[in-house]
């Protein structure tokens, strides 16, 4: 396959006309990476192989596969091309969506967590991918036993040990729906309580509206602390706790504080892979090909002001 040069170019502003429709100036001057998330084209049902080469083709020079799809390449043996093709191309890899129950207060289910979390991380460590989602999968619903910042804690020690083992970085994910770790700044407690130098957050502007948060807790991060940023809008309706994933809206398109939160990153020296992630089934009427152009529009168009990576 022809190498194509996906990672080799640079978007220098859009200018006064974006600026009027809230292009963030604020971050004028600081660079952007940018990358897609495998839920935004879950309704395409496309193998890892597919989403790979649509991606590439795009123009987005990072992505965030979901461990099922890097699970089904294995089986299917088209895990080694999607590897070759993604470094043909210049696409990083930046984090694995898993759904391990690390977490469980119940010791044969947080076993069983911990040892998909390891398989997990042994499949991203060959894709060179540096990071795994850590989140409260299991615990996360109505009726699910309350965590405190203690026990999260403790056993979040226990996935960073693993992934300092395996070479993958878990980033604590919060929820802004889940029983736990509904907020940033519950996630920003867990990490105190850690006081370790790799410990991190897998932050989400929709997910920091959801949990009913504060976007200033942003500056309390740092580069270390976040590596991958989960962009994505909300809209006015339904009422913020009446939200589901699929209410997502492009980043830009809803009622999100972009400069609010631009600057507040700016102020941490935060500089994350700025991930599209969204579950909207609206998104899914057009082909891949087109949801990912208008993808990479929306954020282009949102951090005007930065110097895209190369």
């Amino acid at each position: 396959m022809a190498k194509q040069k996906v990672n080799r170019r640079s978007f220098i502003g859009i200018g006064a006309a974006f600026t009027a429709v809230g292009c963030v100036d604020v971050a004028r001057g600081r660079t952007a990476k940018f990358s897609m998330n495998a839920s935004t084209l879950r309704g395409y049902n496309l193998s890892l192989f597919e989403q790979v080469k649509a991606v590439s083709a795009s123009g987005f020079t990072g992505y965030e596969p979901w461990m099922k799809d890097i699970r089904a390449a294995k089986e299917s043996g088209t895990f080694g091309d999607v590897c070759r093709m993604a470094r043909d191309c210049g696409l990083s890899f930046v984090n694995g969506i898993a759904f391990g129950q690390w977490v469980s207060p119940v010791p044969s289910v947080q076993a069983a967590g911990l040892e998909e979390t390891k398989r997990d991380m042994a499949l991203l460590a060959e894709m060179g991918c540096p990071c795994i989602a850590a989140s409260m999968f299991g615990v996360q619903k109505p009726g699910a036993p309350c965590l405190t910042s203690e026990e999260i804690a403790e056993r979040y020690v226990v996935v960073l040990e693993l992934g300092k083992a395996m070479g993958v970085k878990p980033l604590l994910e919060y929820w802004g729906h889940s029983v736990n770790l509904s907020r940033l700044e519950d996630a920003l407690d867990v990490l105190a309580l850690v006081n370790r130098p790799d410990a991190a957050v897998l932050a989400d502007v929709y997910h920091t509206y959801r949990g009913g948060g504060s976007f200033g807790a942003y500056r309390r991060l740092t580069p270390a602390m976040l590596p991958v940023l989960h962009v994505n809008d909300y809209p006015a309706e339904p009422s913020r706790d009446k939200l589901v994933d699929a209410d997502r809206v492009w980043p830009g398109d809803g009622l999100a504080p972009w400069r609010e939160i631009s600057g507040n990153l700016a102020a941490s020296g935060a500089d994350p892979w700025l991930s599209i992630e969204l579950f909207n089934p609206a998104y899914w009427r057009t082909t891949p090909a087109d949801t990912l152009r208008v993808g990479l529009e929306k954020i282009r168009r949102l951090f005007g002001g930065c110097r895209e990576a190369t």
